[in-house]
């Protein structure tokens, strides 16, 4: 009856909760178990192990948090509008809170490491596509990807350390719209206009 009841997806979401709370050690078969009401063999039913377990989890993170995203915001036609949108949504409310961070923290694995690679490289290199298609030329375009990634890992790392001293950085937390207002506007802001070369009326 389990089995029927409780999909792949539900025990991939449950892990990547844990993951959020509690890092790899909180990706426990039996404490998932108890979360979900079922017993192990509803486990065992969708994967092999433990780490069959993690990988599916963070295929699923890759696919929701990055590909999904990606395919909705290429879907805009104008190039402004995509990269409002991009950092609105990275930056607005979190499917699973504080889960990014914890992924970060826990690189030294290597099935974390692999994703967490990939993603990051698969961002980066949309990031860049968004500037370059805001006219800026290609080195132009990476540090401002660099940036602006720099600026959303910060700002998810800040929501999860400081809520009490940043609670702008919360989603639903106190000038909350206008701090993520003022953080995309600095990241797309223009670069100021050359300093003008008129050094005054011509000779006569």
């Amino acid at each position: 009856m389990a089995k029927g009841r409780v999909t792949k997806d539900d025990w991939t979401m449950a892990a990547l909760r844990a993951l959020a709370r509690g890092g790899l050690p909180a990706v426990a078969v039996d404490v998932l178990a108890r979360e979900l009401a079922v017993s192990r063999g509803s486990f065992y039913w969708h994967f092999e192990n433990r780490e069959a377990l993690l990988v599916a989890a963070l295929e699923t993170w890759e696919r929701r948090a990055t590909a999904e995203v990606i395919t909705a915001v290429r879907e805009e036609g104008d190039a402004w509008t995509r990269a409002r949108m991009l950092f609105a949504v990275a930056l607005g409310t979190e499917e699973i809170a504080g889960l990014e961070p914890a992924l970060v923290a826990h690189t030294a694995h290597p099935a974390v490491a692999e994703v967490v690679t990939r993603v990051t490289r698969t961002r980066l290199d949309f990031l860049t596509e968004i500037f370059d298609g805001l006219g800026f030329g290609p080195q132009e375009a990476r540090r401002r990807a660099l940036s602006g990634y720099a600026a959303y890992l910060g700002w998810l790392e800040l929501r999860r350390t400081a809520p009490d001293t940043a609670p702008e950085a919360l989603p639903e937390g106190p000038g909350a719209q206008a701090a993520l207002d003022h953080l995309i506007g600095m990241i797309l802001a223009l670069p100021p206009a050359p300093p003008s070369q008129d050094t005054g009326p011509a000779p006569a």
